[in-house]
């Protein structure tokens, strides 16, 4: 993958698993909440967020 090039919700979830296994939990959670938010499908979506526990991180509006 070429590095900054994230155009699908499996880039983002990538990088997430990526960040998590060199022991960076919070950029992996804030990858998985993008990759969250660019799922259409809610069950997978919330199944993405599971995989990466903790609150949310994201501003609210």
């Amino acid at each position: 993958m070429t590095a900054n090039t994230f155009t699908r919700a499996a880039d983002y979830l990538n990088a997430a698993r990526e960040m998590a296994d060199s022991g960076r939990p919070t950029l992996a959670r804030l990858l998985a909440e993008e990759a969250s938010a660019r799922t259409a499908n809610p069950e997978d979506a919330a199944r993405i967020l599971a995989e990466f526990p903790g609150s949310s991180l994201q501003p609210e509006d």
